[in-house]
């Protein structure tokens, strides 16, 4: 079962390594296919936001990373789940906020990660 939530893990924080690139370095070209209920004049105008929620993501990434280098199980368990549920969180409010296959796209994953986490 490691074997299965390690590349949950990894499938998670690829997803948030591609959304630092997106956000920070393909945000004018990428976002109005991606979010064509937005109009294509605000993407100029959101390209360093769009850049710090990018490098927000970065950090996801990287914290996911992380987990796979600590030793100690108890505390690699701990800093999963807190990356976890910082993934959930950032999901829900983005489905609530931006667009709601955000929900599916990172929140579930990052949902079901925690479950099998917590249970294994």
């Amino acid at each position: 079962m490691e074997l299965v939530i390690n590349f949950i893990i990894g499938i998670i924080a690829l997803e948030h390594l591609y959304i630092l690139w997106f956000e920070m370095f393909a945000w004018e070209t990428k976002g109005p296919k991606v979010f064509k209920n937005f109009s294509k004049d605000l993407f100029p105008k959101t390209k360093s936001m769009a850049a710090n929620q990018g490098l927000y993501n970065g950090f996801l990434a990287a914290g996911l990373i992380w987990t796979y280098f600590i030793s100690d199980l108890e505390w690699r368990q701990n800093i999963t789940l807190f990356f976890l549920v910082c993934v959930a969180i950032a999901g829900v409010f983005g489905a609530m906020t931006a667009d709601k296959k955000i929900f599916f796209v990172q929140a579930v994953p990052a949902i079901i990660g925690l479950v099998l986490v917590l249970i294994f």
